[in-house]
């Protein structure tokens, strides 16, 4: 949103542009050249999204999820993350596998969720993949299976996901989906607990005492070395 002019957004969302639309409730939501006032943000979202834009339908939903600038209605926040989740959109997707997960706006329903958060994983949404892995690890929606647990878990973990990265420590600790190796559960734990991901920290201070000397070492080399892998600077 830097450089643009509210007045000319405005002047432009008023003759019908859909982007001008959708800029300006975006300004509106979060107070960029005018104040903040979540009801135009609604506003405007909704003139670009009944348009068909998905970004405004996606984030029309958030506000009817929210209740910010419009009463809370999980119903419409459904519709409106089914209208732009339909279109592709990945955080959509991830918000109306929520909504799906957790009963609000819909029946609760495991295996529509599933659907949902596979179709936002497979874009790269961490979030999504976490919770993909989860559904496979517990039998929720699918039929167990701990290796597809292990793969999209590990997925989001790379990603610096710190929930998939205790995940992915839990399912090497036990063994499941992949041999057990408490080296590499360490290392996601550890990697998780970085981010002061409290469930980790906790795992963690118990691994180092069960843990050898040498296997703690070997732990925190592969710590180490995955976040000097992270932060080196990518090849083009």
């Amino acid at each position: 949103m830097q450089g643009l002019d509210f007045e000319r957004t405005k002047a432009e969302a008023e003759r019908g542009n859909i982007s001008a639309q959708y800029n300006l409730g975006v300004m509106c939501e979060n107070g960029l050249g005018a104040p903040q006032d979540y009801a135009q943000a609604a506003h405007w979202y909704r003139r670009a999204a009944e348009q068909g834009d998905a970004e405004a339908q996606s984030n029309l939903g958030v506000l009817y999820d929210t209740g910010r600038g419009v009463p809370q209605d999980h119903v419409q926040a459904v519709r409106w993350y089914r209208k732009a989740a339909s279109q592709g959109h990945a955080a959509a997707q991830y918000n109306l596998a929520l909504m799906y997960d957790n009963g609000m706006g819909v029946p609760q329903n495991d295996a529509e969720a599933a659907v949902w958060y596979r179709k936002a994983a497979e874009q790269g949404k961490p979030e999504a993949q976490s919770n993909l892995g989860c559904m496979y690890a517990r039998s929720r929606g699918m039929a167990q299976n701990f290796a597809e647990a292990v793969k999209w878990n590990r997925e989001a973990a790379e990603q610096g996901f710190a929930q998939a990265q205790h995940n992915l420590g839990v399912l090497y600790a036990k063994g499941q989906g992949a041999p057990m190796d408490l080296i590499e559960a360490y290392k996601w734990f550890a990697l998780a607990a970085a981010q002061h991901y409290e469930p980790a920290v906790n795992v963690l201070y118990m691994f180092t005492q069960a843990m050898s000397p040498a296997q703690i070492a070997e732990a925190r080399r592969r710590v180490a070395a995955h976040q000097k892998k992270l932060s080196a600077p990518s090849q083009s």
